[in-house]
Formats: structure tokens, sequence, C-alpha cells
């Protein structure tokens, strides 16, 4: 009897190809796993799931190369799986965890649904809140800032620079983006693509910047319309989809990989729906709970053809730049928490465990822009760890007079070869950060004197 092949592997191999729109190689592929699998191994799964019609293959011996199929009508939607890893989950409540443990079923356990216009119907704008009153309290103390009272992106603009990298980065990196911080970093201000990258992972990032810039300079006049949310598509979705899909509703099925959530495939179901989105979102009041309604909504409706989670972090920055409040750059915030979240909406309408995010999201992103006005816990326990290895590298970077790409290969290779395996990817973060934020005030910690700072920001580009 044939050993039956782990249905999980089989998936692993489907995401990994996933990562190669136009096709990857067998070493690719291998290369993207998070387990290890021998090159025998892997080429007779790829010959299953060929068999299997779930992936297609092109090209021959050398050239050969796999890639999901492409089905008439049907635009597939992969849900990001990369192998960074920052936190591994964040505190979640007790509800959180029932949606959880549903969703980390075997996806033929879960039962599929389809997209279900009750649970957009139920909302009811100023009597429906999917945030609590203590919860958006809480969220405006540590949000607020004192330029509350003046015009529209003010706080925003004084921390732009900071913001355009954060978010481009954050929001990037949940959709399996490889770029690092400061590759990100060099990317936006030097127009410099990383070497040995995925020219997807440039784009991705750089139309960030542009949608970025839209909420930004154009704060006292976008909202919750047709033409700020469409827009904003048409700029992250610039060059990444095909130029009659970006900026428009979607017209086709589209299927979503790892869930068994079906959305609507009427295209004048989709548009009133859209509609009925936007309406609901414009007279919300709070813009905490406007925020979180349309990082629920958008996804789940999927209105375009594809980059429908992206419009939805940066559209729930609309209100929140617009209040002058400190803006959700997605700081820290782990991949697989915030799939399973938007998950448990897709399949159960369960909106816990995404606000459980949203709200650890927003916490981490006022800390970043130093808008907090309480502590948020105990000391970093992994810069505790790490302190003296964060100190040296930090300081090396900075004698050595290393350019922002230098110091980028700099830090990996540290990590490689003093850090443990699970830690590599947050010492790199972390490292980066800090490396970031250098400025007099704070350099002595680094055992760099100012003479020696200033040689260096000369050569910081």
């Amino acid at each position: 009897m044939p050993k039956q092949v782990p249905q999980e592997e089989l998936e692993a191999v489907v995401q990994a190809t996933s990562r190669f729109p136009e096709g990857g190689s067998i070493e690719d592929i291998r290369g993207m796993l998070d387990v290890a699998i021998t090159r025998r191994t892997l080429q007779r799964r790829l010959a299953l799931l060929v068999e299997q019609k779930r992936l297609a293959i092109q090209g021959r011996g050398r050239e050969r190369r796999y890639r999901l199929p492409v089905s008439s009508g049907v635009f597939h939607i992969t849900m990001p799986k990369h192998k960074i890893k920052f936190h591994e989950y964040i505190p979640i409540s007790p509800e959180s965890e029932a949606i959880k443990k549903y969703i980390r079923k075997p996806i033929q356990d879960r039962r599929p649904v389809g997209y279900n216009r009750e649970f957009l119907d139920a909302y009811r704008p100023k009597e429906t809140f999917y945030l609590s009153s203590e919860i958006r309290k809480h969220l405006f103390e540590i949000g607020h800032s004192s330029d509350g009272q003046r015009p529209a992106g003010t706080y925003a603009r004084k921390i732009f620079s900071r913001l355009l990298i954060d978010l481009s980065w954050n929001s990037s990196r949940l959709e399996g983006n490889t770029y690092s911080l400061l590759e990100t970093e060099r990317l936006l201000e030097l127009g410099e693509a990383a070497e040995g990258k995925d020219a997807r992972d440039a784009q991705m990032i750089l139309n960030h910047k542009a949608a970025i810039e839209l909420l930004v300079e154009q704060a006292s006049e976008i909202g919750f319309n047709r033409y700020t949310i469409l827009n904003l598509h048409a700029l992250l979705s610039d060059n990444l989809l095909d130029p009659g899909a970006c900026g428009r509703l979607r017209a086709i099925p589209v299927a979503i990989n790892r869930t068994v959530y079906h959305p609507l495939e009427v295209p004048q179901l989709i548009d009133e729906c859209f509609q009925q989105i936007l309406d609901t979102a414009a007279v919300i009041r709070d813009p905490f709970e406007q925020a979180f309604f349309v990082t629920v909504h958008l996804p789940y409706l999927q209105p375009f053809e594809d980059v429908n989670k992206r419009v939805s972090r940066l559209a729930a920055n609309l209100p929140l730049i617009r209040d002058n409040l400190c803006p959700l750059s997605f700081v820290d915030v782990p991949e697989r928490a915030y799939i399973d979240g938007v998950l448990g909406v897709y399949e159960l309408n369960r909106t816990e465990l995404l606000r459980d995010v949203f709200v650890w999201a927003y916490e981490r992103s006022c800390a970043r822009y130093s808008a907090v006005r309480q502590s948020l816990g105990e000391p970093d326990l992994f810069r505790m760890r790490y302190r003296t290895l964060l100190v040296e590298t930090v300081s090396q970077i900075v004698h050595g007079g290393m350019d922002k790409k230098t110091a980028a290969a700099f830090i990996k290779k540290r990590a490689v070869d003093d850090v443990s395996q699970e830690d590599r990817a947050r010492f790199v973060e972390v490292v980066e950060i800090e490396v970031m934020n250098l400025h007099e005030g704070n350099i002595a910690r680094y055992r760099i004197r100012p003479s020696q700072f200033q040689i260096w920001r000369a050569t910081w580009r």
C-alpha cells in the first residue's frame, strides 16, 4: 500500500510555489519552504500536484518551472506565507482563542461558506459597535496628539518620513514581501532596489509610498467614497495587476487559498455591497470604529481582483490621519495572527480575533511614534537578552562607516552567526530600528563619539 502524502506538506509546496507568479524552479520553491524536504521528495510532491491539477508546469529540463494554474475567469488569491517570523502571536481573549482554534483545523474539517450580506446589513452606525466603549476610549487616550484641532493631516505630516517607511514596510511584510526595513528605506529614499529580490517586492513597496502620499497630502479632501478607495486600489495595484483591473471593482470570481470562504461572484451585488460599505463607514462617528469597520468589511467583500487587504490597511488610516491621531502602521504585527483574524471574519463572521490584532497593532504604532501617554507593559525582554550584541552591532555599523546597503547585509550576517534561528528576524528588525533612530542624544550608549557620529551620518545613504 503506497505511503500517504501528508496534506500539510502538499499545502506547503503549493504556498511556496505561489510566491513565484511567473513560475519557480525546484530550487526556488525549495528555498521558500518552512519544512525540510529533499530535492527528490520535492520532485515527487510537485509531480503529484501537477497530476491533481493544483499546479501547472512550463518549460523542459533546466528551464522547467512550476506555478499556480490560471483558470479561465477565476483569479486565485494567495494568502501570504513566508519565512520571516516576528512575534509568534499576541495576547488574545477567550473568544478569540475559540476562533483561532477553529481556523487552525484542517481545511477539510471546516464548513464551506459564501458571502453573508446579513453580516453587513446588521451593522447600524451609532448603534452597532465592533469596538467597545472601553477600547475606543483606550485607543483615543494613547493615540491623540496636540495637533487634534489643527488642519487634517498635520500630525501625519510631522512624522511623514517615518510613517512612509513603517507603513510601507509592515503592510508589504504582511503580504509576504521579503525586503528588510533598511532595504525598504533605501528603496524609498534613493530608489535603489535590493539585489537578488523579486521586482514585485520593490513595486509593492513603491506602490505603498504613492498611496500613503495620497492619504497625507489630500487628508482634508478624501474620505470613504468611491474616488478615494478606487484610487487607493489603483495606486497599490499599479504594475502588479492587469491595468484594466486597477482601480475597478472586479467582474470575475476570485478564489482564496487556505480558506473555505467563497466571495461574491455577481458584479452587481459586489457593486451594491461596496457602496453600502462606503456609505456605512462614512457615517460612523468614532474614528477607531470607522477604521476597524473597513478593516473587517473591505477584505470580506473582496471588491477587487486582488490587493484587498492592502487597501483596507491604508483605508483604516483615513480617519486617523484626518483627525490627527496616531496612524496605524502595523508595527510588529505577526502575520499568522493577522491572517487568522481575517479568516475568522471570512469563515465565521466573527470579529473578536481581528479586533485583538487591531488593538495590539495600534498600541505598538503609538509606542513607535511617541504618542502613547501610558506604559504599555514591562521592558522588552528580547532587547534585554540581546543587549550586548545589539550595542556591539550598532557600534560596529557606525565605527565602520557603513551605508544602508552594507549595514543591512552586515546585520543579517550577524544574526546568522550569533542569534538563534527563531530570533533572527526579530534581531534584524530591532537593530535596524536602533540604527535608524540614532541621534546625538542617544549615541553614548553605543560607545560612539559625536565626531564619529557626524562622519558616519555623511555616509548613511
